[in-house]
């Protein structure tokens, strides 16, 4: 039986990664992107509106015949928000990258466990990061909180809807070769964060849809729960 996966933020990165490591004959893939661009047929929709969620749900439920078997929670910002910040910049920012990160992940999740009650059981990928764990900068204490969000989500639904033969896991990278991650590294001095990974070099965006792709199609269940790291060892537990 065909596979049908819905990915979101799988515009570049470590979403693109995962489509690319998803294709194959007995899956189907729908992704998703903030804004639409020529020659990508990824279904759109800006999740910091709070009814887009469910519009893309739809959406992916029309275009893959009314089943989706797995949902993989990747889309997100890293946005600074500087602690002298004025007030509202301040809240706005911390609005926005919980509404992205966490809230519209916690819309999608809802209706892929009800979806998944009455299709005999689902899969959940949720893409946290390593921030969940250890904190991030100064500067990003909503983006830490709102992946720290999104690992307590997971193991809670993990822990509510095995019995629906319901899975969830989340993946925690660490610094990943993307926009944002480059950007960061930049901004933060490259060669120090680089000492502090004992592998010695960040991830690289396939290395993380390896572990997707491993979550979505062959992870046995009694896996489900489980946090999966992908940081080089810059943090172990």
């Amino acid at each position: 039986m065909t596979i049908n996966i819905l990915v979101t933020g799988s515009s570049r990165g470590i979403g693109r990664a995962i489509v690319e490591r998803l294709d194959c004959d007995d899956v189907r893939v729908v992704g998703h992107r903030s804004s639409a661009a020529e020659g990508d047929d990824a279904l759109v929709a800006d999740l910091s509106q709070a009814d887009a969620p469910a519009r893309l749900w739809q959406a992916a439920l029309d275009r893959l015949d009314g089943r989706i078997d797995v949902l993989i929670n990747n889309a997100g910002v890293f946005e600074a928000a500087a602690l002298e910040a004025p007030d509202t910049a301040w809240s706005d920012a911390w609005a926005r990258t919980m509404q992205i990160n966490l809230t519209a992940s916690a819309e999608l999740c809802r209706r892929a466990v009800l979806h998944f009650q009455r299709n005999d059981g689902g899969r959940i990928v949720n893409v946290a990061s390593r921030a969940a764990y250890r904190g991030d900068s100064p500067a990003h204490w909503h983006y830490a909180a709102s992946k720290g969000g999104m690992v307590a989500m997971t193991k809670t639904i993990a822990r509510g809807y095995a019995r629906d033969n319901i899975l969830a896991f989340a993946i925690c990278p660490g610094f990943t070769m993307t926009g944002m991650a480059d950007d960061y590294l930049e901004s933060r001095g490259g060669d120090k964060l680089l000492a502090d990974i004992p592998l010695g070099r960040v991830a690289d965006p396939a290395e993380v849809a390896e572990i997707a792709r491993f979550a979505a199609l062959q992870a046995p269940a009694s896996m489900t729960g489980a946090v999966l790291d992908v940081n080089g060892a810059s943090y172990v537990r």
